[in-house]
Formats: C-alpha cells, sequence, structure tokens
C-alpha cells in the first residue's frame, strides 16, 4: 500500500509545538500559536471540535469548562452555537493578561499560519459513524486549496474518524494516536487503529514507542512515528536518536536549538 509522505521537505526531526506553545501562552488560541512563530517553532498541533452551527473550532476538551472557567457553559462542543462559543474568554484562565483570547476556527488558524508552518490537525471525536466532523474538514481543506495538501496533516484517537477523513481527503497524511489511557478501548491501546485508518505514519504517547514498535510500524510497515508529549531535552534527543520522525512538545523553546540547531553559514563548520 504506497502511503502519503509525511512533509518531506521539512527538516528533520518534525517539532510540533502542542497546542501551540503552550507552556508561554493560553493553549489553542492565536497567542500561543503566534508564540511558537514567534520562537522560530517549525509546526504546531491543535485540537478541532464541530459544533452545533457547524463551525470546526479548535480547542481539546469536549467543553469549555476548563479553558473558559466554572462560568462557561457546561454543555458539550457539539451542542454550542459558534457566536456563543466566540464569546468566551479562554485564555484567562492562564494569566490575565491573555483575557481577550477568544476560540479560533479551524480556518482562521490555518490561513494565518500555514503553509509557512506545518500543522497537524487533531480530530475530536467518539461517533464511530454517521460524523460530520471528518466530512467537514476534508472539504474546508480542499476548499482552502492545493498549497495546504503539502503543510497539513490530520490524526485522530477515533480511527472510525480517520478513515472517513481519508476516504474523503487521500492526498492529505493521517495518524493513528494511542496510548495506555484506559478510556481507550483494549485494541486501540497498542495502535491496532492504524490499520482501520490506513494511516500514513502514526503518533503513539511516547512511552508506547518500544524498541518492537520501532521496528515493526518504522521499520517493516514504514510508518514514521510522532512522539506525544515530549517535554525534556534528554527525551526527545533519545527519540531523535532512535528514528523518531518528529515529537510533539509543550516546550519547543527548549528544543529547536538541540533538535534542529542553526545551519551553519555558507563555508563554515559545524565543528
Amino acid at each position: 500500500m504506497s502511503r502519503v509522505p509525511l512533509f518531506p521537505d521539512r527538516r528533520r526531526p518534525l517539532i510540533f509545538a502542542h497546542r501551540g506553545c503552550s507552556s508561554l501562552a493560553p493553549e489553542n488560541t492565536l497567542a500561543a500559536f503566534r508564540k511558537a512563530r514567534d520562537l522560530g517553532v517549525p509546526g504546531i498541533e491543535l485540537d478541532v471540535h464541530i459544533c452545533a452551527t457547524g463551525e470546526l473550532v479548535v480547542v481539546h476538551d469536549g467543553t469549555f469548562t476548563r479553558t473558559a472557567g466554572p462560568g462557561a457553559d457546561a454543555a458539550p462542543v457539539e451542542e454550542l452555537s459558534w457566536r456563543a462559543i466566540r464569546s468566551l474568554d479562554t485564555g484567562s484562565f492562564f494569566d490575565p493578561r491573555f483575557h481577550q483570547e477568544r476560540p479560533l476556527r479551524l480556518e482562521e488558524a490555518l490561513e494565518e499560519f500555514c503553509p509557512a508552518m506545518y500543522v497537524d490537525i487533531e480530530l475530536k471525536s467518539r461517533r464511530i459513524g454517521r460524523d460530520p466532523l471528518p466530512g467537514r474538514a476534508a472539504a474546508l481543506l480542499k476548499a482552502l486549496g492545493p498549497v495546504y495538501a503539502g503543510a497539513v496533516s490530520v490524526s485522530s484517537f477515533n480511527p472510525f474518524c480517520l478513515s472517513a477523513f481519508k476516504r474523503a481527503a487521500p492526498p492529505i497524511p493521517v495518524a493513528a494516536i494511542w496510548s495506555a489511557d484506559r478510556e481507550l478501548p483494549l485494541v486501540l491501546r497498542r495502535g491496532l487503529g492504524r490499520w482501520i485508518a490506513r494511516c500514513d505514519y502514526v503518533k503513539p504517547a511516547h512511552y508506547r514507542i518500544s524498541p518492537l514498535a520501532r521496528l515493526v510500524i518504522g521499520g517493516w510497515e514504514q510508518r514514521p512515528l510522532v512522539a506525544w508529549t515530549v517535554d525534556t531535552v534528554e527525551l526527545a534527543e533519545r527519540l531523535a536518536r532512535q528514528g523518531c520522525a518528529g515529537i510533539i512538545t509543550n516546550r519547543p523553546q527548549d528544543m529547536l536549538g538541540i533538535l534542529q540547531p542553526p545551519e551553519p553559514a555558507p563555508g563554515e563548520s559545524r565543528a
């Protein structure tokens, strides 16, 4: 089976700022994504739900109660209108200085940061069938134009959501995500969802990348591994030495000079 390459022209290892530079600014906000860009981070990771009025909303949790405070509507994102969502303050939970931060639509994030930066879009869905999210995401990416196909990847814990997206948008690389979390069905905790979704690459939690996983998935199957969430330089260096194609980190500011040191000037030696 042929697979879509994962950003083949981008420098390895790939570095994704997890929900933006979420150690320095509120997650999944313009402030966090701009901080990553200002630091020179080459990529960002973000999360997407579909809301009641059909917009693709950049938010991690199923509700806004953590990032917009206890006064926010506790209803699932999927039951809220975009108008209600846009009015929320999703910055003050991190620091009062960010009180003007508001939720974003996916297209707003892509139009500002892509394709200069590469973007991993995590689709948040628990549905097995009749899910509007993958089709809506595929339609949006097609509407934005082919330039995005080379700078966007899509991932999910839900292999059925990924499979539906892959059928609708074959040129975009997709990845199954997994961890040891008991909320995941047992069959998905070892990455078997990659077969359902016909994945081009994979995104295991870093502690799931064993020598056997590197041999089977990275070697025999030839699927690049991108590890999450990697927040120490020591771990990032080890994973890079072991052949991981990329890392997702809350602290990209610590990783850049180590994993992607500046290129030497012409005639200059690296030594």
